[in-house]
């Protein structure tokens, strides 16, 4: 079974590039049929999906934060990464990697990052 474990800083301040780790274990992010994604839920909203990553290493961004959002990974430790840059108080919320057999799945799930934005 695949168990994701995010990490990263527990406060960010405007302007500043958001950066967190999922850290996967129990299979590789290499391997056929997975779709590495990036979701988060902001105060008063609902669950924003922000990017994926697939198996072979293809990204695709939500259109809203496309100019703002990266994913990459490290195969060597089995974790991929989201950069959000420029952010702003709007982007606090709790963050979440997930992972599922297509695009548009989420079958398993980090715990969430609560990640605030403030100077």
């Amino acid at each position: 079974q695949v168990q994701l474990q995010e990490s990263g800083p527990g406060l960010v301040k405007p302007s500043q590039t958001l950066s967190l780790t999922c850290t996967v274990s129990g299979d590789s992010i290499t391997n056929n049929g997975y779709y590495w994604n990036w979701i988060r839920q902001s105060p008063g909203k609902g669950l924003e999906w922000m990017g994926v990553m697939t198996f072979g290493g293809i990204t695709y961004y939500a259109p809203a934060l496309k100019n703002r959002t990266s994913i990459s990974r490290d195969t060597s430790k089995n974790q991929f990464t989201l950069q959000l840059s420029s952010v702003t108080p709007e982007d606090t919320g709790v963050y979440f990697c997930t992972t599922g057999p297509t695009l548009a799945t989420s079958l398993s799930w980090a715990q969430g990052t609560q990640l605030p934005v403030s100077s």
